[in-house]
Parts: C-alpha cells; sequence; structure tokens
C-alpha cells in the first residue's frame, strides 16, 4: 500500500499524530477523536516508508481484545510482516520462559489464583476474605510498594481497608515469604522478574531490545509504577517510543494505576513532542457539551472537544418515583428509541455499579426487550460467586428458603461492613448504612454480588415458585449473556467502567444518584476527580442521545430507601438550560423550544409504559396463582382461569365494581381472591390506600 493513502481522510492533528518523526511521542487522544485509527496508521505508516520495521515493532495493549483488534486493523494495511502485540503480562511471561529456557532452569508454577494460599494465611480470620487480601496486595504491587511499606501508603492515598493497615501488611509479608518457600510466582511477579531479568542480565536485556525496537503503548493513562518500570526496562537508553491515551479517561487509579505518567510525559521523557486529538467525530455537541460541562465543573473552564457532527436532541434527565419505575421507564425509552435503521445492539444502558443493573434486566425481560449483560461471564465465575452457586448446586432444598437464608445473612454483613469502616468518617446527616452503596473492596464487592444472586434468584421464584436451589445456576447462564449465541442484537447493560472504549447511538445512564455518582465513599479530592472522570466516560459513549435517570427510593436488600439525585446531574441541568436557551434564541421550530423546555425541568414522575406495566402486574398475579395451586395441591389454572388472569393484568380494576367486569372472575372467585388481586393491582398502580394484603407477593417481581 501507498503509505501516503493512509493520511487520506485525516484531519491536520491526526496526519501530526501519523507522521511525526520526534521521538519519544505522546498523543493525547480525547473521546471520539479516532485514538485506534491513528495508532495503527502510525505504526502501518512508519512500517510502510521504511522508518521502522514491522518485525521489531511491539504494541502493549491492556487486554486480548484490544491486541487482536490491532492486529485486525493491520492487516488490512498489506504489511509483510505484522508487528508483535500483546498484553504486559502476556509478553513479560513469554520473555521470562525464553530466559528460563536458556538458562536451562525449570520455570516455576505460576499462581492464577490467589485465594487457597491467602485462605491458609488468614486462618480463621472473618473480618477479611481472601479475595479482599488478594485486591489489597494487588493494589500494593502495582504501586512498587512492597510489605513494610504498604501502612504509608495506604495512609497516603486515604485507602479504605476493612481492618488495620499493619495487620494486611503482616499477611502481604507472610504471603511474600510462602511464595518464596513453595517455588511459586503470581501474575505481578511476572512483570516485576522480566523488569529484573533485564536490569540485570546484560546479554539478556541487548537481546530483548534488538527484537523489539520500536515501543507503541495504548491507553498510556492506565498505566502503574510497576507497568512502567517494565517498559523503562524494554526501552532502555533508547528514545523510540510512542504513547497514546487520554488523563481524561483515567478511571483506574483505585487499582494502582497513575495517569502522571502521560499527564508529565514531557518530564519523564525530556525531549518529547505532544500532539493534541481534540476534534471528535463521534458524538453531537450536546453531548460534547454536557461533557465538557463535566470535566470543568468547579475548576474553571477545561479545553473541551470540538465536535464534527450535526446537532442532536439535548440530553434529558428524569426522575421515577422508585428504581422499579426507573427500570420501567428505561423500558418504554429503549422501545421508543428501537427502529428501523436503529437496532436493539445501537443502545446501551449503563450503571455505576452491577448490582444497579438487576432491576432494569427485569423490566427487559418483561417487556421481551433482547439483553446483553457486558461482563455477566465475570460475575458468574468470581470465586465467592462460584462458591455460592457450587453449594446451591448440591443441594435440592426449596430456594426459597435457602434466598431467605442468604438474604439476612448478607444484610447483617453489609451493616457490619457499613459500620465498621463508615461510622468514624460519616457526618452527621449522612444516611444510615442501609442507603448506602457498599465500598469497592474485595468484601463490598462479594456482598454486591450476593445481593444481586438473591435478586435474581427471587425472579426464579416469580417464575418458578416451587424451584429448588439446583435449578438457580443453571438459570442465571441461562438469562445472564455476554454476547452469546443469539445476543447480537441486544440491548447492553454495562457498569460505566466496562463501557470504556465502546459506543453506541443512544445511551440511558441509570441510577444516577447520590452515592452512586460520585460512589460515597470516594472521599479524598482525587478519589472524587476519578469519580467525575468516569462521568465524562458514561457520558462520552453516546453518539445521539443521551438518556439520564434517577429514583426517589431504591430497595436495598427488603426495604426500600429515599434516595436523592446525583450533584452531578446539576451539571448536566446547567448544560441543558444554556442549550435550550441558545436554541430559543435561535429560528428553529417550536418542537424543539418545547423539547429543550422539557428538559429543564425538575425530574417529571414518568407513567410507566403500558405494555410493561401489564406484564409486570400479570407477572406477579401468576406468581400469587401459583404459590396458591401449591398451597392447595391444585393445578394454578383451578385457582384462576388464565382468561380471568390476563383479563385483570390488562385492564387493573382498582375497585370491587371494576373487579366484577372483568370476564372469567365469577362471584366465587370474586369472594375468595378479589382482595388480594386488587391488592396485587394497587402495589403495581403506586395507590397509597390500596385495600390490605392477605399473603405477600414474592420478591423480585
Amino acid at each position: 500500500m501507498d503509505p501516503e493513502r493512509l493520511l487520506d481522510g485525516l484531519d491536520p492533528a491526526q496526519r501530526r499524530a501519523v507522521t511525526a518523526t520526534t521521538h519519544p511521542l505522546a498523543i493525547l487522544a480525547g473521546a471520539g477523536s479516532g485514538k485506534t485509527r491513528v495508532l495503527t496508521r502510525r505504526i502501518a505508516h512508519r512500517c510502510l516508508t521504511g522508518d521502522a520495521d514491522a518485525r521489531h515493532v511491539l504494541a502493549v495493549t491492556f487486554t486480548r481484545k484490544a491486541a487482536a483488534e490491532l492486529d485486525t486493523r493491520l492487516r488490512t494495511f498489506g504489511l509483510r510482516d505484522l508487528p508483535a502485540a500483546g498484553t504486559f503480562h502476556a509478553l513479560a511471561y513469554a520473555q521470562l520462559r525464553t530466559a528460563w529456557a536458556g538458562a536451562g532452569t525449570t520455570p516455576p508454577v505460576l499462581l492464577d489464583r490467589k485465594g487457597r494460599l491467602l485462605a491458609r494465611i488468614l486462618g480463621n480470620t472473618t473480618r477479611v476474605r481472601p479475595g479482599e487480601l488478594a485486591t489489597e496486595i494487588e493494589w500494593a504491587r502495582a504501586r512498587l510498594v512492597a510489605p513494610d511499606g504498604y501502612v504509608d501508603a495506604v495512609h497516603r492515598a486515604g485507602r479504605l481497608t476493612a481492618v488495620d493497615p499493619e495487620r494486611i501488611a503482616d499477611w502481604y509479608r507472610r504471603y511474600e515469604i510462602d511464595k518464596r518457600k513453595r517455588g511459586i510466582i503470581d501474575f505481578d511477579d511476572l512483570l516485576a522478574r522480566a523488569a529484573d531479568q533485564i536490569e540485570r542480565d546484560p546479554s539478556f536485556a541487548a537481546a530483548q531490545r534488538w527484537r523489539f525496537r520500536h515501543l507503541f503503548v495504548d491507553e498510556y493513562q492506565d498505566v502503574n509504577p510497576l507497568q512502567d518500570r517494565l517498559l523503562r526496562a524494554w526501552l532502555g537508553d533508547r528514545r523510540d517510543l510512542c504513547v497514546v491515551g487520554d488523563a481524561n479517561q483515567a478511571i483506574y487509579g483505585w487499582n494502582g494505576a497513575d495517569a502522571g505518567f502521560l499527564l508529565d510525559f514531557e518530564r519523564h521523557h525530556p525531549g518529547a513532542e505532544v500532539v493534541e486529538l481534540r476534534d471528535s467525530y463521534r458524538s453531537t455537541p450536546q453531548v460534547l457539551a454536557v461533557a465538557a460541562a463535566v470535566l470543568a465543573a468547579g475548576r474553571g473552564p477545561a479545553r473541551p472537544l470540538v465536535a464534527h457532527r450535526g446537532d442532536g436532541p439535548l440530553p434529558v434527565v428524569v426522575g421515577y418515583q422508585s428504581d422499579g419505575d426507573e427500570a420501567n421507564g428505561i423500558a418504554r425509552a429503549v422501545r421508543e428509541h428501537h427502529g428501523p435503521g436503529r437496532p436493539w445492539s445501537a443502545q446501551a444502558v449503563l450503571v455505576r455499579t452491577n448490582a444497579q443493573g438487576t432491576v432494569i434486566e427485569a423490566a427487559f425481560r418483561r417487556a421481551a426487550i433482547p439483553y446483553r449483560v457486558r461482563g455477566a461471564h465475570q460475575f458468574l465465575d468470581d470465586p465467592d460467586v462460584r462458591d455460592l452457586l457450587k453449594r446451591f448446586g448440591r443441594l435440592s432444598e426449596p430456594l426459597s428458603t435457602t434466598l431467605a437464608d442468604l438474604d439476612a445473612s448478607v444484610a447483617r454483613q453489609r451493616a457490619e461492613l457499613l459500620g465498621s469502616a463508615w461510622d468514624d468518617d460519616l457526618d452527621d446527616d449522612a444516611p444510615p448504612p442501609l442507603a448506602r452503596e457498599l465500598p469497592d473492596t474485595a468484601a463490598g464487592r462479594r456482598l454486591g454480588a450476593f445481593e444481586q444472586v438473591v435478586r435474581l434468584g427471587n425472579e426464579l421464584l416469580v417464575l418458578e415458585p416451587a424451584a429448588r436451589t439446583d435449578a438457580l445456576p443453571g438459570w442465571l447462564r441461562t438469562v445472564l449473556l455476554d454476547d452469546g449465541p443469539g445476543a447480537a442484537d441486544a440491548v447492553t447493560i454495562a457498569s460505566f467502567h466496562a463501557a470504556k472504549g465502546l459506543e453506541w447511538d443512544v445511551v440511558h445512564l441509570a441510577g444516577v444518584e447520590a452515592g452512586y455518582v460520585p460512589i460515597s465513599h470516594a472521599r479524598s479530592p482525587e478519589a472524587k476527580r476519578e469519580e467525575e472522570r468516569l462521568f465524562y466516560v458514561a457520558v462520552t459513549r453516546a453518539s445521539d442521545v443521551l438518556r439520564c435517570s434517577w429514583a426517589k427510593t431504591r430497595t436495598f436488600g427488603s426495604d426500600p430507601v429515599d434516595r436523592a439525585p446525583s450533584p452531578f446531574l446539576g451539571w448536566v441541568r446547567g448544560t441543558v438550560t444554556d442549550l435550550g436557551r441558545a436554541e430559543a434564541a435561535a429560528p428553529v421550530p417550536e418542537r424543539a423550544i418545547d423539547r429543550s423546555r422539557a428538559a429543564l425541568a425538575e425530574p417529571p414522575e414518568v407513567e410507566p409504559d403500558p405494555a410493561v406495566l401489564t406484564a409486570a402486574v400479570a407477572a406477579s398475579l401468576r406468581a400469587w396463582r401459583a404459590e396458591q395451586g401449591r398451597r392447595a395441591g391444585v393445578r394454578p389454572t383451578v385457582v384462576l382461569s388464565d382468561r380471568a388472569l390476563d383479563a385483570v393484568a390488562r385492564n387493573r380494576p382498582r375497585s370491587s365494581a371494576a373487579l366484577a367486569e372483568q370476564p372469567g372472575l365469577g362471584p366465587l372467585a370474586r369472594e375468595r381472591h378479589g382482595a388480594r388481586l386488587l391488592a396485587i393491582v394497587a402495589e403495581h398502580l403506586g395507590d397509597d390506600a390500596g385495600p390490605p394484603a392477605s399473603t405477600s407477593v414474592p420478591a423480585g417481581r
């Protein structure tokens, strides 16, 4: 291929990023600015012009998927040889195996999971689980913090720990000793040992630096100090380094990443050139205006991205009475935005925590909206969840009883965790523990995962009231689709973090409430700034339509808790206000003015979609009917016919007189079940003074 063809369609800044001959080079690529396009074209351009040899190019990524995408794109440019691409860990492991083979030594055993070894170290400790200790050790290793320096590092970072940092430092020290005694290494050791091998063995260093002469690093804002050490070992005293990243999308500081390597690139690499890509080709000006407001909030004007898309609809903020109403409202909005030219897969629902997605999944199932949960397999493969489901699979007990026991245990642990982790630091007017989001620690994530298992299990009970525990694992794998067969055209449900690097025409940001956005345990200035950047990432996933929503009450465990809109929504509303004024001042159709006025209003209460509401009422009625049939030892249709059930769900009567008008519901059925039928309808309609309920409706309806 003619290398000049690689420059076709590039704007001036992109051209400079592709053709610059300065080394080192940092490319600051804003959201939607063509980061991957520029990176792959720079590699190809250098190879096609003879400035680099593809056989000596190393492209470092953070995921196998990103490495595969680089490889696929580079293949289209007609290169005779393809560069090497891989993650830090994969590349380090390959180099170490070469070193071990050359020395004739047996490779150490690679410990892919720390849980069993850490469990032995923890002994009978109940306050900290192996997964939580593993998280702390991995954070420390990423920051180049040894056991002796862990306590000081935790205090400097304002990091929340389940127990005294001194105890964690002791366990960390014992873990390192245990590994050496057993002759095993973990994934963090791969990076450290690869760097050690290069730094201590000149011949090995020369071989690796000869093999990889041209270094490229993607998502450089996510590099941590341990990875930077290895990168510098690969580089040596050479200068042929190109990095690409966006400091505004640095969202992994909690895991040890340090965006300072990108922000201070010229200081770390004197003489380097920095090229900034500020032209965005993904989002409308309206979406980018909100994104700019997020970054600029409280810190003066930012350098906003320049939109190259035409105008789109104003972003919208919507409030609901409850999280169930919000889920139904999102389902309705998803249907409204679905149509010719816009498949289901063009939309996404993004949430701050995975647990927030379960109520939305339930609403989508009731509304027959296809969806996939990004990261669902990771949830099911989580060691704690996997062990729990294995235990369920070995049992054959009533699922309702087992879930009730689990729910009570989780509620108790939630109160204990939040009480111990927060009581000393909360303001006097802080909400009670059950109203707060769990901390983003291993223990918090474990409880959040168990809460999700309880909620999903209760949904199975709605469909199958007599289900037993061994039915739950298979059912979860059926409903939690993650790019599986038949899920190609489906709405994506994902966390803010999991959405990074992706884009959709329509993005629904759900549960944008105080305590979630920003997350309640983000207390240090840097943690708060990272939450702002995370919200920015979520906003900039939208190409055309951005819809934010929150709920006035949300259910934690079995109790509804009052919620408040996220303070970040104030930035959204302020921006929409300015956009609305500008739109109103321009000669635009009255419809656009009405739309802007609607967007500026206080969050309205939105009526659920009738079809979604009918499906929800029908699901609760069927669950009640199945329970009545089980108790009486008869088929459910003996309790109430399908004709009568469907009529009640469809017409939703509010009085005894209206109930008498429903087809298939005779005097005897009304006498026996009328009060309960009206109560179920009233619960879904939100009536304050509905008829008293004689029996409870299963949770998760």
